[in-house]
């Protein structure tokens, strides 16, 4: 293994970019899929480990949690102690986290290491992509990057479509142990073929700006997920958001102020990283608070299986990938705004379509909504993330990285923490059940689970209430995909040509606090 003080490698190659390119998506495949893969297990899990509901909240809000809150130091960690060891160690620990998970029937244990498997993905996710910008040479970039995009965006969805599959036959640990076979398949690929890159003579890691991230973004979305539960006026919650945004405040002035800073919040005065951090928020917000509202859906309100659920869902990632692939030649032939805004245009009509669904809604109507938010998500990251990635040199590409996971990361959390608690506060007016014992009425309110266990009526009124409180909260992620695509066109009113913008000598950004004035792409 080179030793962490050799200088960075160069471009890998050629005849190793396709072994590169396939290991560091199937690393990525695991980490992503494991954010929406115990999704359909929810149910097995409460009736083995006896969990409560808050307690299964955080079996899965837990990996978010500390994904996006480590990603940006461990992003400066990659670059400057190798991208490949980053990879190595964050597989090993994924893959360790996850074995200890099929063995314990405890829910706090099983929450707790479920944060072990985001610590270790927090290394991996963005080891991933600057390991593709850091090796691929300019030319191949693109389309490397385009392949990354379609399986970060369709991951989740075949995540889901395995955990279906494996419970059919097997329990809730199979989910996990999937993710041990595919950690140790990764990590055997990254010691085989992936070079070491790394940038040594970078200055020390910026400690203090890394404590203040990690405490900011700890504090905004562990009360961002509380508070659908809390309530969004609760005193708690507004304290946690206000103290969190301070915190956040904070770093971007102690940043600001730094010689080198671990991330330059000057970066965002350009229009290509600005759109493209804002971008990707925004779909994932979109995507993660589409995917906890629909498979809630299809299993309570049609009665599908966890498979068939899971299924359901595949002609949206069946559209995403080949749109994902094509997207290099439509930004090449139109320029970045166009194709971009268009993707973003196109998840808002799904949108539009998903939420016009009821209790009675043939499946030709779902899929008439699936195939625009697919196709949308793939023609709009694959932009999104390039604009990220070329925004910064080749010493700074796993920060790059890690910005842009930490912008899905954060969307993810924000849209199933905002959609969902539209779903439940209309869900909840608009459920009327007069004459029933309060105790009743109060567990039908609590969710449509627990009505359906009530019968009668109040199952049918619950469904009822479920449905306008689905189409409230999709009509809100198709509000935010509009407002991305705004976003976008202003952003990008007079950016260059892709031609002209791949070719571009580096030019500076603003003079640090210090008068140290350093060059971005």
């Amino acid at each position: 293994m080179p030793s962490p003080h050799a200088p960075a490698a160069g471009p890998a190659p050629a005849a190793r970019h396709n072994l590169v390119l396939v290991v560091t998506c199937v690393a990525l495949g695991t980490v992503v899929a494991a954010m929406a893969s115990l999704n359909v297990a929810l149910p097995d899990l409460a009736r083995e480990t006896h969990a409560t509901q808050t307690q299964l909240s955080w079996i899965i809000d837990a990996y978010s949690l500390v994904f996006a809150s480590l990603l940006l130091p461990a992003g400066a960690l990659g670059d400057r102690f190798g991208r490949r060891r980053a990879l190595l160690a964050g597989l090993a620990v994924f893959g360790a986290g996850s074995a200890a998970a099929a063995l314990t029937t405890d829910p706090s244990t099983l929450i707790a290491l479920r944060g072990v498997l985001g610590a270790g993905a927090a290394l991996v996710m963005p080891a991933t992509l600057s390991t593709i910008t850091s090796t691929f040479p300019r030319a191949q970039r693109a389309r490397a990057v385009s392949v990354w995009a379609a399986v970060a965006g369709a991951s989740a969805l075949v995540g889901l479509f395995a955990s279906g599959a494996l419970l059919e036959g097997w329990s809730w640990r199979s989910v996990f142990l999937l993710n041990v076979v595919l950690a140790l398949a990764a990590l055997i690929g990254t010691l085989l073929f992936v070079p070491e890159s790394a940038e040594p003579r970078q200055p020390r890691l910026d400690v203090g700006g890394a404590l203040l991230s990690v405490a900011g973004l700890v504090t905004l979305v562990y009360s961002v997920i509380e508070a659908p539960t809390r309530g969004w006026a609760d005193p708690v919650t507004l304290a946690g958001i206000g103290l969190g945004l301070a915190v956040l405040a904070g770093f971007v002035l102690f940043e600001l102020r730094r010689e080198n800073p671990l991330l330059d919040p000057r970066l965002f005065r350009n229009r290509h990283f600005a759109a493209g951090s804002l971008s990707i928020m925004l779909q994932f917000f979109v995507f993660f608070g589409f995917v906890f509202v629909m498979m809630q859906y299809l299993q309570l309100v049609r009665g599908d299986s966890a498979l068939m659920a899971a299924t359901a869902m595949l002609p949206m990632a069946v559209t995403m990938v080949p749109v994902s692939r094509a997207a290099p030649a439509l930004v090449g032939r139109f320029g970045f705004r166009g194709p971009w805004a268009a993707g973003l245009a196109s998840v808002a009509a799904g949108m539009g379509v998903l939420s016009r669904l009821d209790a009675s809604s043939p499946y030709w109507l779902i899929a008439a909504g699936l195939v625009p938010l697919g196709a949308g998500m793939g023609l709009a990251m694959t932009p999104a993330t390039t604009s990220i990635t070329d925004a910064l040199p080749r010493s700074l590409q796993n920060v790059g990285s890690a910005m842009n996971d930490l912008a899905r990361e954060l969307g993810g959390a924000l849209g199933i923490a905002v959609l969902g608690s539209l779903l439940s506060a209309a869900y909840r007016d608009h459920l009327i059940l007069p004459g029933l014992p309060p105790q009743v009425a109060d567990a039908a309110r609590s969710s449509l689970a627990a009505a359906h266990a009530v019968g009668g009526p109040v199952s049918g009124r619950a469904t009822a209430a479920f449905v306008d409180g689905m189409q409230l909260a999709l009509l809100g992620a198709a509000s935010a995909a509009v407002l991305a695509a705004l976003a976008v066109a202003a952003l990008l009113r007079s950016a260059p040509r892709p031609e002209a913008f791949a070719d571009a000598q580096e030019v500076p950004v603003p003079v640090s606090a210090q008068g140290r004035q350093p060059t971005y792409r």
